[in-house]
């Protein structure tokens, strides 16, 4: 586990988009250390100037940094940065990630939000390969680490194979183990990493602002005959959990190239 400075927490960003690009300009140059904590930052009408923006504009974008705790505003002192709030933060190996989420289930805390049985989702149903009206165990979790809400996780399960475990046991079960207690033999799965920007209820869930960037994971779980037992969609914060890759050169001549180094243990527990 590494710590990260970062801090994605406030109460949104600022109406408009001129007052939005000048938050996300400040903000970034908080972030990187061009503004290090401790230093002013120039007056609003200088601001105003050189971002090509109206002191309103400014004044809006300074109000949302000031309530995710990035400056402090006093009269006669001006706008000092603060120091973003250290985070807990994880880490994992792209290249065996599923392992290493599964590790991450049994070394977090989880809470759970929601949990109700109804038909799939459209998009759920064909990633599945279910029918179209299967009817399936929906759940919400929120996953924490030190007390520090970092991923918001949606699963769905076909009913028969959700109907051996209880919603207690999922809110502290990781749900990987409570397949395999349910006779599930998984052999394969199907992920996707993007981004997104948060919503208003996945925000009031992580503790961060409206809009702000999150990380997705997408994976379709199968078993041994190919049927679809899990379909996850998770949104990790960027500034608690980052992905990694170790890369090594290979070949020769013009086929040189990068290629993914996989450790050996844990070539081993991705099998």
């Amino acid at each position: 586990m590494a710590a990260q400075t970062a801090s994605l927490k406030g109460k949104g960003l600022p109406e408009g988009g001129k007052a939005r690009r000048v938050y996300l300009h400040l903000h970034e140059e908080i972030m990187r250390g061009i503004h290090a904590p401790g230093a002013v930052l120039p007056g609003e009408q200088k601001l105003a100037v050189t971002l090509d923006v109206s002191r309103v504009t400014v004044r809006r974008a300074l109000d949302a940094l000031e309530s995710d705790g990035l400056i402090a505003r006093r009269a006669g002192s001006g706008t000092t940065v603060c120091a973003p709030k250290v985070q807990p933060a994880l880490a994992a190996d792209f290249n065996t990630l599923m392992p290493q989420l599964v590790e991450m289930g049994q070394n977090t805390t989880a809470r759970l939000l929601s949990f109700s049985y109804g038909v799939a989702p459209g998009g759920v149903a064909t990633a599945m390969g279910l029918d179209p009206q299967a009817r399936v165990q929906a759940a919400v979790r929120l996953r924490l680490v030190e007390g520090e809400p970092f991923s918001h996780l949606t699963t769905w399960v076909p009913e028969k194979i959700a109907e051996n475990y209880t919603e207690a046991e999922l809110a502290t079960t990781p749900l990987f183990r409570l397949l395999e207690r349910s006779g599930v033999k998984v052999d394969a799965a199907h992920q996707t990493v993007g981004a997104t920007l948060a919503s208003p209820d996945v925000a009031d869930a992580l503790g961060i602002s409206i809009g702000a960037p999150l990380l997705t994971l997408d994976r379709v779980v199968k078993d041994e005959a190919g049927r679809g037992v899990e379909y996850l969609s998770a949104l990790y914060r960027p500034d608690m959990f980052r992905l990694e890759m170790t890369l090594s050169r290979v070949g020769a001549g013009d086929g040189r190239h990068w290629e993914p180094v996989i450790e050996p243990a844990r070539r081993e527990a991705a099998e």
